[in-house]
């Protein structure tokens, strides 16, 4: 018997009141996602129930938590998406804004050397910076105290609610490639940035292969 491939979200139970009033009193069968396989199009999911979903959206499709992929009315069954992502610390330098130039150059190269020396990659969007989870959150909240870099505020967001604000390619750099790129770079339009103060040279990538070509559980 051929395996059904689920192949469209047909809504998010996180941001319809309709899918939420729908969902209120089904049976739903959950499918826990890692970071690494959220960041894909296609992939072979696992319910709570046990059995095995073949997922397939479109290409570049970026699924979210709370997506719903298979409900059946008359049974009242539904298959949800859940994704587990880790917090992402975020850095954000608005209080600088409207500082004079000089003192905006001066510490945002302080937080880039905070960054740099730890290895950690950064995604910047307007006056924040994005910074994945790669070691322990004290360790990372350690680091930036020891700094102590003025006119900045810095905390732990839930990655969830981070993804509303990210494109596509940076949320693979923050939720994908965390403790697995720890020594590339990856640069595209000077949006995204990862900090190195090494003096010998780095190889650079620009990875545009859809990472999720074939199924994986």
């Amino acid at each position: 018997m051929t395996m059904k491939v689920y192949s469209e979200v047909l809504g998010n139970m996180n941001l319809s009141n309709e899918w939420k009033e729908k969902l209120a009193d089904a049976d739903i069968d959950y499918i826990f996602l890692d970071q690494w396989t959220a960041q894909k199009s296609r992939f072979l999911g696992k319910g709570t129930s046990g059995k095995e979903y073949p997922i397939a959206l479109a290409r570049h499709s970026q699924v979210a938590d709370g997506d719903i992929v298979e409900y059946n009315p008359e049974t009242k069954k539904a298959v949800v998406l859940k994704i587990e992502l880790s917090p992402v610390l975020v850095v954000d330098l608005g209080g600088i804004s409207k500082s004079n130039p000089e003192e905006i150059i001066r510490i945002s190269l302080e937080l880039g050397h905070a960054i740099g020396n730890q290895h950690w990659p950064a995604v910047v969007k307007g006056t924040k910076v994005y910074v994945p989870l790669t070691v322990d959150k004290k360790v990372m909240m350690s680091v930036m105290e020891t700094h102590h870099i003025e006119g900045i505020t810095y905390d732990f967001q839930k990655g969830v609610e981070i993804i509303p604000y990210l494109a596509p390619h940076e949320i693979r750099r923050l939720f994908g490639g965390a403790g697995h790129e720890s020594h590339s770079h990856e640069h595209d339009h000077g949006h995204i940035v990862h900090y190195h103060e090494h003096e010998h040279t780095h190889d650079h990538h620009h990875p545009h292969a859809d990472p999720g070509e074939g199924y994986s559980c």
